[in-house]
């Protein structure tokens, strides 16, 4: 087991709205079969139940194709509360991003 130096707040969060609060300092993280991949497009879905995000490649440079075809990878489906930790968490993170290395464009 391997434990993640920089536990992350929004792992932590609580499942639903009446869900305990757990410490960032109590969890810990296996990344034991952790597996990374590089993903370039990603689009998404939702039902009242649930938030679908798929990520893929796109590896199609011509663009004087008429169809542009990605290569779906990956799919994530989460709950409405784990999604809006995520988007939280990604918020942070593109601030950060910008205040170290400048604002991004789009």
């Amino acid at each position: 087991m391997t434990d993640d130096p920089a536990p992350s707040k929004a792992a932590a969060a609580p499942a639903g709205p009446r869900a305990a609060t757990i410490p960032p300092s109590q969890v810990q993280f296996d990344t034991s079969n952790l597996k990374s991949s590089y993903c370039n497009v990603c689009n998404g879905s939702s039902t009242r139940e649930e938030v679908v995000i798929n990520f893929g490649v796109n590896e199609s440079w011509d663009m004087g194709r008429e169809k542009l075809l990605v290569m779906l990878q990956h799919r994530v489906v989460m709950s409405p509360y784990a999604a809006k930790r995520l988007r939280d968490m990604m918020n942070r993170l593109i601030d950060e991003h910008e205040t170290k290395y400048g604002k991004l464009d789009g």
